[in-house]
């Protein structure tokens, strides 16, 4: 089969080859996923490029997580009525448990049934690959604490592939939303996604403005999209017992953490890492996700589009941080 692989972190272009590797075959309670459509997400690329010392758990690794295709073999014990399927599928890789390293960046994908969820006819293989980690992040940071109704959410990153989720989210959960941004074009995205009221924080201080937005009652909660660099905005704008959910701390991997200050509030301090969600909260991301997508109530940013063969250029892309949305890689 076709795919795109590394034997060593570093960077992109140095590191990802392209060429034919042997057909996966299904194992007892696998399928084999044709596959159409990679998506590329951050883990991805810091994944492969040795980010924060991280070291190869395989001697090869295909890359990516999330893709969407259609089953073309069953293993024993699946039923062979589900050859044929259009699906997409999460966690392909399975870096964090050591036991596969072959991804959805190829033509042929082997992931546990289980893994491989029905899509539905009216979306695309494009749009199924942004399911595993955006969406199924951003459902499980919007709702880990029960229903949004009524509550006052803000979206730090809200133009981002997951904070773009997230929005909506919030939006469809019937959440007031305020989303941060990083320029104009971004402030756009995110009032396109939802958000009702949109902050420039390079341009404006989020303080000051959530606090005048709120009469000075701060929100319920909030996704982070970037925790140890926000907890000076956070802190003083989350509500007694609030949420802060954040799904990421790259710019500040070791925050430092003012116990008190959230103490006194009773703050429950949440961290979504979008590979590990809890089995009931996993099935009820799938099953909001196919609802919304289905009937078109929830919309998907896809920034770029790529073929395989330039799978190095997607993966600059994202890492640019240029990218407004979800970065797909097609596949032949």
């Amino acid at each position: 089969m076709l795919a795109a692989w590394y034997e060593r972190t570093g960077p992109a272009r140095d590191v990802l080859k392209l060429g034919e590797l042997p057909d996966p075959v299904a194992a007892p309670g696998d399928v084999v996923v044709r596959m159409h459509a990679s998506g590329v997400n951050p883990s991805d690329t810091k994944h492969r490029g040795g980010w924060r010392g991280w070291t190869m758990p395989f001697a090869r690794i295909v890359p990516h997580s999330d893709g969407a295709g259609i089953i073309a073999a069953v293993g024993a014990g699946v039923s062979p009525s589900r050859q044929g399927e259009r699906v997409w599928v999460y966690n392909a890789t399975a870096l964090y448990d050591a036991s596969r390293g072959l991804g959805t960046a190829a033509a042929l994908c082997a992931v546990p049934a289980a893994q491989a969820i029905g899509l539905p006819d009216a979306v695309s293989f494009d749009v199924g690959a942004c399911f595993g980690i955006p969406a199924c992040t951003a459902h499980r940071a919007v709702f880990a604490e029960g229903e949004v109704s009524g509550q006052t959410l803000l979206v730090q990153g809200a133009a981002g592939a997951v904070g773009q989720y997230c929005v909506q989210m919030a939006k469809l959960g019937g959440a007031d939303v305020i989303g941060t941004v990083s320029s104009p074009e971004k402030a756009a995205v995110a009032a396109h996604a939802g958000a009702d009221i949109v902050i420039d924080r390079k341009r404006e201080d989020v303080i000051a403005r959530v606090m005048a937005l709120t009469a000075g009652r701060g929100v319920d909660r909030i996704i982070e999209v970037d925790l140890g660099a926000n907890l000076a905005i956070d802190v003083p704008l989350i509500k007694a017992n609030g949420t802060i959910a954040s799904y990421s701390s790259t710019a500040a991997p070791e925050p430092v953490f003012p116990y008190y200050p959230l103490a006194f509030k009773g703050v429950t301090l949440r961290l979504v890492q979008g590979f590990n969600l809890p089995p009931a909260a996993r099935a009820a991301a799938i099953a909001d996700i196919t609802a919304w997508s289905s009937t078109g109530q929830l919309r998907h940013a896809i920034a770029a589009r790529f073929p395989l063969a330039e799978i190095a250029a997607a993966h600059e892309l994202l890492e640019s941080g240029r990218a407004i949305g979800n970065i797909v890689v097609e596949i032949p």
